[in-house]
């Protein structure tokens, strides 16, 4: 089915992963991004790796755009201090005029906590923690009896639109419990399953209308420089996984794949799909726009 009839058919909007390993290009891929047919830029987030700082980038990348959406996927949130992710995400909201959607997971990775300081074992009970004061703070709560609020106000009441990103049953489960939507960094092969795992969580804690369901495949568009680029780049940051050349191979390389991935995902009723690239090649951003056009 061609793309352009696809979304016809589904309210499907198609997002672009930014790549991290040249910062000084994210500029440009933001407004060629914008100027398209693309719903979100999205960004992912490391701390023991050389990558831009996500909340940094987005805030730059804001002033820079004006329709795009600006998402994070996912940020580490228990790498970081509540009261001040809570304060930097409301700016973010309030800069980019209520476009900005904080996706959130507890990461993997042992030096990202020993950089931080935060323990590795209690990261999930961590962020809940954390979504519950953050929450308070974005509805004006003082922080404490001794302490007051922590501005600005977010734009979008309730605070920025929150996304969950994981595997385990936690971590679907936080969808039905704080609302928002999942990301899923799986194949369409088996992402239906965990659709459902979010959506019946989303149910069984009384949520109306529906959870937004936003899925990720790695791509990457142009001659064999431009994609082994973007192999070595995943390949370098999967390393640590032991699963990198497995990750490396399920890159979608042509227009063929990328649609065939983008209905696989409409038929599961996907609302979204970010389409994450790791080469650093900025004409990508127009070849991705022909395909979903």
């Amino acid at each position: 089915m061609p793309t352009h009839i696809l979304m016809e058919v589904i309210p499907m909007h198609i997002g672009l992963g930014l790549p991290i390993s040249d910062p000084a290009a994210l500029l440009d891929w933001a407004r060629r991004a914008d100027a398209g047919p693309f719903s979100t830029l999205g960004l992912l987030d490391r701390l023991v790796y050389d990558n831009p700082e996500p909340l940094v980038a987005l805030g730059v990348l804001a002033g820079a755009t004006a329709r795009i959406r600006l998402q994070t996927e996912v940020l580490i949130a228990p790498l970081r201090d509540p009261a001040l992710l809570a304060k930097q995400a409301a700016t973010l909201d309030v800069l980019s005029g209520g476009r900005f959607t904080l996706g959130l997971g507890v990461g993997g990775r042992a030096d990202d906590h020993e950089a931080s300081g935060t323990e590795l074992r209690s990261r999930g009970r961590r962020l809940d923690r954390q979504l519950e004061l953050m929450r308070e703070l974005w509805a004006g709560k003082p922080f404490s009896d001794s302490c007051g609020p922590i501005g600005p106000a977010p734009r979008t009441p309730g605070g920025p639109e929150l996304l969950f990103g994981g595997f385990q049953p936690a971590a679907l489960d936080r969808v039905g419990r704080w609302g928002g939507g999942f990301l899923a960094a799986a194949a369409p092969s088996w992402a239906g399953g965990l659709f459902e795992t979010v959506r019946r969580s989303w149910r069984e804690h009384g949520r109306s209308g529906a959870p937004r369901i936003v899925a990720q495949v790695n791509v990457a568009l142009g001659a064999q420089d431009v994609i082994d680029d973007a192999r070595a780049a995943m390949g370098a940051y999967y390393e640590f996984s032991g699963r990198a050349d497995y990750m490396v191979a399920g890159m979608l390389t042509t227009p063929g794949e990328i649609r065939d991935a983008i209905t696989q995902f409409g038929d599961l009723g996907a609302d979204e799909v970010m389409l994450y690239c790791y080469g650093r090649d900025a004409d990508q951003v127009d070849r991705l726009a022909d395909v979903i056009s």
